[in-house]
């Protein structure tokens, strides 16, 4: 069997670097078509004609896997020529190192109202601004490792849709980075606010002993702290419920659960101490200093109204050296999300997570990780209605010494 005679399914995991900050954003592809699909410059030479190689390596320089940057993609716009629109009730008014859909610039060649592919706001001035066209990932080596994790037969060619999977892996990734080395401007137009703003405490205070993602998405949420908390660790997971996602092989010296209702608390099978707090009435954590190896924050982050102070106390009870890892998705209750999280492209919010541990300069090591494309287990309650699980992305550092 050639690989034009057969489908695959593979995973394409990107690597870049940027300020000193690692990325890792990882895209599953269930079903590729090696006869009519486009795979990445190199691939094919590298896997040979007949099935048997498993991973290739790949590596672009500048202009390889992506253009080079145009400056003839750069477009001056009047701020008279941007067009506001409101997204769940938020005005969207453009912000330096933000993006937007194209389709709200008028007078730029080739742009259509409807138009949603993201330019970013590279300039803001009081009369015009900056649109670049050019992909966020434009001028970064890249590294582009390919996995094959199945091989079968192609029964039959009936036609179908041209998947560029090096085009798929790399839509969205890049938009988690400055640009110009300068922060991203998320925190103008109340970015705190929220619909609900009666405290928290009353809105949780029925338990919900559900999982709040799916169980694609719990495995790599377990996987990820698995890979970066140490075995024998003290874990205080923040804002926590009945769960805490950690994989049972991690044998850890305890678990201090911090969340808001205690029935859920009490139903988390690996604590070792329970606590009822709610940070944003009181962000200051009730521990000494240097308490814990790892704080992990699953699901939750986007409910944060002071996270500046959050992250300058989690700092305080790491040790030196110590992981502050948070994962989320792209699911929050509607009524306590934080205003600005939801009119963000998803791959915005690491950015913004980003933001919150450059502000504070008590971490180090920083990186952001995305999976997406995985299948929707059989099991969810969406399967059938939705093709693909939760996508999961993740933001963590490491305490700075000191």
């Amino acid at each position: 069997m050639s690989y034009d005679d057969a489908l695959a399914t593979m995973d394409f995991r990107a690597g870049w670097e940027y300020d000193g900050i690692r990325h890792t954003d990882c895209q599953h592809a269930a079903r590729v078509n090696f006869w009519r699909d486009i795979l990445p410059a190199g691939l094919g030479e590298a896997m040979g004609r007949e099935p048997g190689v498993r991973s290739v390596a790949l590596r672009f320089q500048p202009g390889q896997a992506l253009p080079v940057a145009n400056p003839a993609a750069v477009y001056r716009v009047r701020r008279a020529d941007v067009e506001r629109r409101w997204v769940l009730g938020v005005e969207i008014e453009p912000r330096y190192g933000r993006f937007y859909p194209r389709g709200i610039l008028r007078g730029v060649p080739g742009v259509f109202r409807e138009n949603i592919q993201p330019f970013r706001c590279t300039e803001l001035e009081p009369e015009w601004l900056a649109a670049d066209f050019n992909h966020p990932l434009c001028g970064k080596d890249l590294a582009v490792d390919v996995s094959i994790q199945n091989l079968r037969p192609k029964f039959e060619e009936h036609g179908g849709t041209t998947i560029d999977w090096l085009e798929t892996a790399l839509t969205g990734p890049g938009m988690q980075a400055r640009v110009n080395g300068r922060p991203t401007h998320f925190f103008a137009d109340r970015p705190f606010a929220r619909t609900d703003e009666t405290e928290d405490g009353v809105f949780y205070e029925r338990p919900r002993l559900v999982n709040h993602l799916d169980d694609a998405a719990i495995e790599v949420v377990s996987e990820l702290y698995g890979r970066l908390i140490p075995a024998g660790a003290e874990v205080l997971d923040l804002m926590a419920s009945w769960t805490s996602h950690l994989p049972e092989a991690l044998a850890l010296r305890s678990l201090t659960v911090l969340g808001l209702n205690r029935d859920e608390l009490i139903a988390n099978p690996r604590a070792s101490e329970r606590m009822v707090h709610d940070l944003n009435l009181q962000p200051v954590l009730p521990f000494g200093a240097g308490r814990f190896d790892a704080v992990v924050c699953t699901v939750s982050v986007e409910y944060l109204i002071r996270p500046f102070d959050v992250f300058d106390e989690v700092a305080r009870v790491l040790r030196p050296g110590g992981r502050f890892i948070l994962t989320f998705s792209n699911r929050w209750f509607p009524p306590k999300v934080i205003r600005a999280w939801p009119v963000l492209h998803e791959f915005e919010r690491m950015g913004m997570v980003l933001e919150y541990f450059l502000k504070s300069g008590k971490y180090r090591e920083l990186e952001t990780y995305s999976v997406r494309g995985l299948p929707r287990p059989e099991n969810d309650k969406y399967f059938g209605q939705m093709l693909y699980a939760d996508p999961v992305y993740a933001v963590w550092g490491r305490k700075i010494p000191g």
